[in-house]
């Protein structure tokens, strides 16, 4: 078995309220969800009205599986999200 962790660092530009930026976190980890069946969580900042940290987190049989769909959630998010991806990186891990 393999975990696959996918963290998604957004700079949030003009936005002034934690609101705005609920709005933002929560259609991002709709999409997420609802397309690649990951489970996504904001992370770190939560106080910070212009910073959005996400985790997305996949298991699989594999590691080609598990980077496969973390990889295929980035290219996602990138396409959908006009906000600025400031830092995107992927760890795997094996029980």
């Amino acid at each position: 078995m393999f975990i696959g962790v996918l963290r998604l660092e957004y700079h949030l530009h003009g936005n002034d309220s934690l609101k705005g930026k609920r709005r933002v976190a929560a259609s991002l980890k709709q999409k997420m969800r609802t397309k690649f069946n990951v489970a996504v969580s904001e992370v770190e900042s939560q106080d910070d009205h212009a910073r959005l940290v996400l985790a997305a987190v996949t298991v699989g049989p594999d590691t080609k599986v598990v980077e496969g769909r973390l990889q295929k959630t980035l290219n996602m998010v990138e396409a959908v999200c006009d906000e600025d991806l400031v830092d995107s990186s992927v760890e795997i891990f094996s029980d």
